[in-house]
């Protein structure tokens, strides 16, 4: 497929259209809702139309559509969780008492190709919700809220657990994957009817040592699936990064990444399951590029090896971060996107080898993604 020309960049005061001009070079080209805080982005495959997530504060969250390339906006309809029952104590695994109440929109894409207007959405405190009309309406998905495993799911970064991966099966539409931090991955085979935490695998060293290998207390930065081998699934984990070949059942560390395996974002190739892109960082308290170097670390070969890219990038005293949805490839897999909390963004036209700085003057990034 062609290169994509376009992309998208959520931030903490707007949302700002990116162009590619005619000699190769990138800029913003217009600025949306500015002063609105954008907690993600998401255009649709299917139609084009293009999403985003607003996060107001006392107003509430928003979710506004685009069917023009981002020129015009219209407000469309906005998740909300059903009455919690009088009386009811939902405490989630650290004791917390949960809200019935969209704190943010953390996840969005579109159903399968087969089902026009289909969108499903994941929130902060752990919700899900499925559109069918295009966001217009949302149903919640009590099943995977009700579920006996939610009780242990808690907040990691975030006060509160929450659904930030959604990964929908490009060969079956009904089989939904979803990640929670931190609460692990959670597949449905039956179109959200019914929900099965992921295999084993994954390690959560901050937990007690009998505790370390549950898969429903995991805390999956990010979770996506490969297009042209679905059963393939890469994941950014607190604690490194996991890998499955088995549609979730199972996953394996990947312990060659440089020069960290710590950090929230990864992208895969739309049509090699084997390369992936990763931005390290050092984890906890600190959360700053590895020796002050902002770098993206690349595998070819499904994590045996890694190549550090830092060709473009700044090197010293540098300390950006980069969120779980600020990292994207686009539909070739030559051209990639990615923004950091400083407001930094960069571009690249050949997977990552060189790099472009597109702006260093944005607010903090939210989400970037690809038209």
């Amino acid at each position: 497929m062609s290169p994509s020309t376009r992309a998208y960049a959520a931030t903490r005061k707007g949302l700002f259209t990116l162009d590619r001009a005619g000699d190769g070079s990138w800029d913003v080209s217009r600025a949306a809702f500015l002063g609105d805080h954008f907690s993600l982005v998401y255009v649709d495959p299917r139609d084009g139309a293009v999403y985003g997530a607003m996060e107001l504060g006392h107003f509430g969250v928003k979710v506004q559509r685009s069917t023009d390339g981002g020129k015009t906006w219209e407000e469309v309809g906005k998740p909300t969780y059903p009455e919690k029952p009088e009386g009811l104590s939902d405490k989630d695994g650290w004791g917390k008492e949960v809200p019935w109440n969209t704190e943010r929109i953390w996840a969005l894409t579109s159903g399968g190709a087969d089902r026009p207007g289909e969108l499903w959405l994941g929130t902060i405190p752990g919700g899900l919700f499925h559109s069918r009309d295009r966001g217009e309406s949302w149903e919640f998905v009590e099943s995977l809220w009700n579920h006996a495993g939610r009780k242990k799911w808690m907040g990691g970064g975030a006060d509160l657990p929450g659904l930030h991966s959604i990964c929908v099966d490009p060969r079956d539409s009904d089989r939904i994957t979803v990640g929670v931090s931190c609460g692990g991955v959670w597949i449905s085979t039956d179109g959200g009817k019914s929900w099965n935490v992921g295999g084993q695998g994954m390690r959560a060293d901050f937990m007690p040592p009998d505790q370390q290998l549950d898969p429903g207390i995991q805390d999956p930065h990010c979770v996506v699936q490969s297009p042209s081998d679905p059963d393939v699934f890469w994941t950014q984990h607190h604690c490194g990064i996991w890998r499955s070949t088995d549609n979730c059942q199972s996953w394996h560390e990947v312990t060659a990444a440089r020069p960290s395996a710590f950090g929230f974002p990864v992208a895969v190739h739309p049509t090699d399951p084997d390369t992936a892109w990763f931005v390290p960082a050092i984890k906890d308290e600190r959360r700053y590029p590895v020796d002050g170097n902002v770098v993206v670390s690349r595998t070819r070969d499904g994590g045996k090896s890694f190549k550090v890219l830092a060709k473009g990038l700044p090197q010293g005293h540098a300390y950006d971060l980069v969120f779980r949805h600020a990292l994207d490839v686009d539909r070739s897999g030559e051209r990639l996107v990615f923004g950091s909390t400083t407001g930094s963004l960069w571009v690249s036209e050949d997977q990552g080898d060189r790099w472009l700085t597109v702006s260093e003057h944005l607010p903090p990034i939210d989400c970037v993604r690809f038209a």
